[in-house]
């Protein structure tokens, strides 16, 4: 009996992870930091260091274009899009809010925070009329969230107030994410928490968190979210890269609370989780700068299926191929199951 159980556990483990990598490719390389991707018209599209930014044609890996957004040495770490436009910020203040056109790639820059403690971690689209973007507070330590609403961007106002020495990290534009009734924010370093805004009627929740914090390199980088209820995020301590305790968890209640799941059987810090589209948040796919991992049981175990190093940030194209970039580089990887 004990070995029939032991061989259906095994043939278990491998059915779960049933997933190979049929390719695994560099289809840009440059010096640069790309911490920010998004996908319009079978393009791969990044901004990063030395104020970059541009396009990987997916069908046509030669079509390339790359253009300088300033000419001051702009660090981007953000990236996001609406029908017509893309937008990001950079990192440090002064924080310039730029718009660049998806017909001719022009860009002016609409929003200016001069505010000494801006750095601004992550940008999201709710929907194509508004967008949000979170920064580092200010010494009055009260939330800072810019809205963009209708073509303007403002301050969001709110009365949320965060622990001394809690922040977020601009690690790979994914601190942020959103349903069509709700948007909810990472926090990490002394404290690791999720805030939740109802999109209804603008209020604010702040829930507390297992995840590992205290020190501040710990915490939560990336969160990602299918529908209203069910959540991942992962994480961890950037100086302490092969640590895996408390570093990743899951909600199933709308972030209310979080379960930590696989702790110290993980391949550690992580700093961005992506769900696989359609697989109504059952398969996940997350990458740091160590180690590319896979769960295809809503975040209960995982697999590690790549030790590429220095990648951070990933995006699903498509069922079996996922995007990889981070320094000097950006991947393309196919999967089959």
């Amino acid at each position: 009996m004990k070995k029939i159980f032991s061989i259906v556990l095994s043939c278990w483990g491998i059915c779960s992870f049933a997933q190979q990598i049929e390719s695994f490719k560099t289809i840009f390389e440059d010096k640069i930091s790309i911490r920010a991707l998004e996908l319009y018209d079978h393009k791969i599209w990044y901004s990063g260091t030395d104020s970059k930014f541009g396009y990987i044609d997916l069908r046509d890996h030669k079509n390339q274009k790359q253009i300088k957004l300033s000419d001051k040495n702009l660090q981007f770490r953000t990236l996001a899009q609406d029908k017509d436009s893309f937008y990001a910020i950079n990192i440090v203040s002064p924080a310039y809010f730029f718009k660049i056109d998806k017909k001719d790639l022009k860009s002016q820059i609409i929003f200016t925070d001069t505010t000494k403690t801006a750095f601004y971690d992550a940008l999201h689209f709710v929907n194509p009329q508004l967008a949000f973007t979170f920064s580092d507070s200010d010494p009055d330590n009260m939330l800072k969230l810019a809205e963009y609403r209708n073509g303007k961007w403002s301050m969001f106002k709110n009365n949320v107030k965060l622990n001394a020495g809690e922040a977020a990290f601009a690690a790979s534009n994914t601190n942020i994410a959103s349903s069509k009734n709700f948007l909810w924010i990472a926090t990490g370093g002394k404290a690791s928490r999720i805030l939740r805004i109802n999109l209804k009627n603008q209020n604010a929740e702040v829930f507390e968190t297992p995840f590992v914090q205290g020190e501040s390199a710990q915490g939560m980088y990336s969160i990602d979210f299918f529908e209203d209820q069910f959540g991942v995020a992962v994480g961890g301590d950037y100086t302490k890269q092969t640590e895996n305790v408390n570093n990743i968890a899951t909600s199933h209640d709308a972030g209310k609370t979080w379960k930590i799941q696989a702790s110290g059987k993980n391949a550690g810090y992580t700093t961005c989780v992506k769900i696989k589209p359609g697989s109504k948040g059952k398969e996940i796919i997350s990458v740091g700068d160590q180690h590319i991992s896979y769960s295809s049981d809503f975040g209960k175990t995982w697999k590690k299926i790549s030790d590429e190093k220095g990648l951070f940030v990933c995006s699903w194209v498509d069922d079996n191929s996922i995007i990889f970039a981070g320094n000097g580089r950006i991947m393309l990887m196919k999967l089959k199951f």
